[in-house]
């Protein structure tokens, strides 16, 4: 029997690259599957740096709901850390709120007018089962008026430097619900606007700024007038069995959301390992689909990253560590980055990285020289991480890259008068040599 010798090794090619695709696109397909979100828009952010492992659509501004809360949780915190009130400051319950705790459409906790409530009961009924009610109390409390506290809320958001946001009231209801009582000089039908983003970003500074609010948010169930109320975060580890299917290792917060407008919504963070993560999704279908696609994001980012130091403090740029130094004792001077730079990482990428020198401009002469005398760890300018790989979402904040100060190891002493003096005369030949060299092949060309 005759064999075709050219025909079987193409079938064997062929074959090997059918076995190949088979072993390898499972793998791929899970990379890409584990990440298929069921949400309008996504965040996923760490929750120390502030550096972004995931985005989807982050920039895109929509309802939030009661994710809105988180701006009104910052503002009662910050107003007992400078002092304006305590948690145990008292209050009581307008006509307002009132009406709206009234209303069964809303879901809320029955308030009862002519009480004293602690500002504590009302914080804890907002973070933990998300009463509109008690909300606008505490905006009240803080700003007169429901309206004087959107002002508020916007003059943060634009101090945290939010993207994408718009508010127009406290609670995250619709205007349209709120009807002749929404704040003055908001749109009947008008609704609150954040994106992903600068949902991560208020969370980010919630979670930071003060301990407290996971302290509260990360408590299963609260009591209030006589009653338990559970958290609506599912993936706190409640005692129901329906909800323990939901449950996460280290979720501690933060606030979910949910208006027929914005769908279901939900910002989550959870630690591990020292490791705290912040995620955002918005617009999904359901209650249990904003905890399945929230857990999606964590798991990617808590299994496919690590927190790495990239560059170690005195890290130099190779062929870039020396700088020119005008009127000193030494010509140059070494810089290098004062800090190191730790950020979470996924293992194959951490080559992709490098440092960009970035100069401060004030500091350089006009021949692009640096100026003695210097002093030792004086900055000199920044050094930027750089990430060349495929996919670079930055950092939550305004800056799109990391950065550290860029300081120099030496003093450089200014030169004396003579030296100066010598260098300035020397400067004056080689110029003039310059000019006359130029001058002459000037004649003959």
């Amino acid at each position: 029997m005759k064999y075709n010798v050219k025909k079987y090794f193409s079938l064997l090619l062929v074959s090997l690259l059918i076995m190949m695709s088979i072993i390898t696109q499972p793998l791929s397909a899970q990379a890409a599957e584990s990440l298929d979100l069921n949400a309008e828009s996504a965040i996923l952010v760490d929750g120390e740096t502030g550096k972004v492992l995931y985005a989807k659509n982050a920039d895109q501004a929509l309802p939030p709901a009661s994710m809105t809360k988180m701006m009104t949780e910052y503002l009662v915190l910050e107003a007992i850390n400078n002092g304006d009130i305590s948690w145990d400051t008292t209050t009581q319950i307008s006509d307002y709120p009132f009406s709206i705790s009234a209303n069964p459409l809303f879901s809320g906790i029955g308030l009862t007018q002519n009480k004293d409530y602690t500002v504590r009961e009302l914080y804890e009924a907002m973070a933990v089962f998300s009463d509109n009610a008690t909300t606008i109390a505490l905006a009240e409390l803080i700003a007169g008026s429901e309206t004087e506290f959107v002002k508020l809320m916007n003059q943060k958001a634009e101090e945290m430097g939010l993207p994408e946001y718009k508010f127009v009231n406290s609670s995250g209801l619709d205007n349209e619900s709120l009807g002749d009582n929404r704040p003055e000089g908001t749109e009947p039908n008008g609704s609150n606007l954040l994106s992903a983003k600068s949902a991560a970003l208020l969370a980010y500074h919630l979670v930071n700024d003060f301990e407290e609010a996971l302290e509260i948010s990360s408590k299963t169930k609260v009591e209030f007038e006589g009653y338990t109320v559970e958290n609506l975060n599912w993936m706190l580890p409640h005692e129901a069995t329906f909800l323990k299917a939901f449950h996460y290792e280290g979720m501690d917060g933060l606030k979910t959301g949910n208006t027929e407008l914005a769908g279901y919504t939900f910002t989550g963070t959870a630690k591990r390992d020292g490791k705290r993560l912040i995620s955002v999704v918005m617009k999904t279908s359901s209650k249990e689909e904003r905890f399945q696609e929230t857990k999606k994001l964590l798991d990617y980012g808590f299994n496919q990253f690590e927190n790495q130091e990239l560059f170690s403090a005195g890290y130099q740029v190779e062929g870039e560590s020396a700088i020119p130094v005008a009127k000193g004792k030494e010509d140059t001077v070494d810089v290098s980055i004062k800090e190191g730079i730790s950020i979470p990482v996924k293992p194959e990428d951490a080559e992709a990285y490098s440092i960009k020198y970035n100069i401060d401009k004030d500091k350089l002469n006009a021949d692009g020289k640096l100026t003695a005398p210097i002093e030792k760890g004086e900055k000199i300018g920044t050094a930027e991480l750089v990430f060349d790989g495929e996919t670079n979402y930055g950092y939550i904040f305004s800056d799109s890259n990391k950065t550290v100060d860029l300081v120099a190891d030496d003093a450089v002493e200014k030169s004396n008068w003579f030296m100066l003096t010598l260098q300035s005369i020397g400067d004056f030949f080689a110029n003039l040599f310059t000019t006359a060299v130029d001058w002459v092949k000037g004649l003959f060309s």
